[in-house]
Formats: C-alpha cells, structure tokens, sequence
C-alpha cells in the first residue's frame, strides 16, 4: 500500500525515489525524464538520489536500465506517491 492506495498497474503514473552509489554522469541528465537529481554522501562514497514523477513503470525500467548501464549500483528504490490522474 502506498499512501492509502492499494493498487499500481504498469500504466500508471507514480512517484519514486531511488538512490544509487556512485557519480552520475552530468551530461546524461535528460536521460532521467525530469527525475530531480541530489547528490548526498561525500567524495568517497558518493549517493546519488533521483527522485520525481514518471508516467509509468516503463519509464521506471528505462531509468534503472540506464543506472545499471553506467554501473551504478542500486542501494533503495521507493514509490513514493500513486496517481489516478493521467500523465
């Protein structure tokens, strides 16, 4: 259950966050759909949250794909917000 929704279909829009150790590549920024980027942790172990809305559990895979393509290793991912609206 997220914030009193009981249910998430594929199709659905929703509100993540995931955090992945590591420097995420700057110039690669537009890859993670609007995704709002911080950077936590220090220099010598870096965290990288993305957090923000996507319009589907598609989109979500696209950015974990692109996470695990630069080698990033994956420490939380969070939904955080359901919405019943459309995208």
């Amino acid at each position: 259950m997220v914030n009193g929704q009981r249910t998430l279909r594929l199709d659905q829009p929703a509100s993540y966050q995931i955090r992945v150790q590591g420097v995420f590549p700057a110039r690669r920024r537009d890859y993670v759909h609007g995704m709002d980027i911080n950077i936590e942790g220090d220099d010598q172990c870096p965290v990288v949250m993305l957090s923000g809305r996507l319009p589907d559990q598609a989109a979500l895979l696209g950015i974990l794909n692109f996470l695990s393509d630069h080698r990033l290793p994956l420490l939380s991912l969070e939904c955080i917000s359901i919405r019943q609206s459309a995208w």
